[in-house]
C-alpha cells in the first residue's frame, strides 16, 4: 500500500480525489487534509496566506496519522503566485513540517510536462488574466515554452467548483494552439477528473489537470508509477516494478 497525503485549502472539487483514488485501480490510498483558505478570491496582488507556513502546518499531524509517505500542496495559485523560488521555499517548509517528501501542484504541472516528454504547452486558466499570465511565467522558469494563454476570469473557487465538462472542454478547446504539445488547465477547485479522456480525445493531445497533475506528483515523490488509462496520457507509462 501507497499513502499519498494531500493538503488543500478549502472545499471545491475534493471528489475528484477519491475518483482518481478508484480509478488508479492499485493499492494507492489518497489521504486528504484540509487547511483555512481566508479570503476565496484570486488576486496577482493577494498575500499567499492559504500556502503560509501556518495554514499549512494545520493538517499535517492528520496526514502523518494516516501514515503519508509523501505530501503534495493540492493549490495551484497558491503555490505558484509568488514565483519559482517562493514556491520551492513553500515546499521546504511543508516538507519540514510534515517530515516526510513534499512538492506542490504547479510543481506537478512542470514535472508532468516533462515526464510525457512536452516542452511546448497551451495554458486554459479559469483564473483573471493577469493570475493567468504569473502561472504561465512559472512554467517558464520550469523549461517549458508557453504557446498561449486563455482566461476566463474566474474570481472565486467557488464559482470554478461549480463548472461542468462542457465548460472545461470549451476552456480547453480555447486554449489549444496548434503548436503546443499539450494543454494544461491549472486550478484544483474545477472537478476534471470524469472529464481527462474527453478532453484528450477532442484535443487530440495530452491534457494536464491541477487534481490529476497534484495525485500523480504524489505518486512520484513515492516512487510508484500507475497505468491508469482512464487518467490521461499522464497515467500511462510502464508503472515500475515494485520490489
Amino acid at each position: 500500500m501507497t499513502a499519498l497525503g494531500l493538503l488543500s485549502p478549502g472545499h471545491f472539487a475534493e471528489d475528484d480525489y477519491p475518483r482518481i483514488e478508484q480509478l488508479l485501480g492499485s493499492d494507492i490510498r489518497v489521504d486528504l487534509a484540509h487547511t483555512g483558505i481566508g479570503e476565496d478570491t484570486r488576486r496577482a496582488d493577494a498575500p499567499g496566506a492559504a500556502g503560509s507556513a501556518d495554514r499549512l502546518a494545520e493538517g499535517v499531524a492528520a496526514l502523518r496519522l494516516a501514515g503519508a509517505e509523501a505530501v503534495v500542496w493540492a493549490s495551484s495559485s497558491g503555490s505558484f503566485l509568488h514565483g519559482w523560488e517562493s514556491a520551492h521555499e513553500q515546499v521546504r517548509t511543508l516538507a519540514r513540517l510534515a517530515g516526510m517528501p513534499a512538492s506542490s501542484t504547479s510543481f506537478g504541472f512542470v514535472h508532468a510536462a516533462r515526464e510525457i516528454g512536452v516542452r511546448r504547452v497551451a495554458v486554459g486558466a479559469t483564473y483573471p488574466a493577469d493570475v493567468a499570465e504569473l502561472f504561465a511565467a512559472f512554467l517558464r522558469a520550469g523549461g517549458l515554452e508557453v504557446t498561449g494563454v486563455r482566461s476566463s476570469g474566474t474570481v472565486t473557487a467557488a464559482e470554478a467548483a461549480t463548472w461542468k465538462e462542457e465548460d472545461v472542454l470549451t476552456l480547453a478547446r480555447a486554449a489549444d494552439t496548434a503548436d503546443a504539445e499539450a494543454v494544461l488547465l491549472p486550478d484544483t477547485a474545477l472537478h476534471t477528473a470524469a472529464h481527462l479522456p474527453l478532453l484528450e480525445k477532442a484535443l487530440s493531445k495530452p491534457v494536464l489537470t491541477a487534481n490529476q497533475v497534484t495525485v500523480w506528483e504524489g505518486l512520484r515523490l513515492a516512487d510508484r508509477r500507475v497505468n491508469a488509462p482512464s487518467l490521461g496520457t499522464l497515467f500511462t507509462r510502464e508503472p515500475r516494478v515494485q520490489a
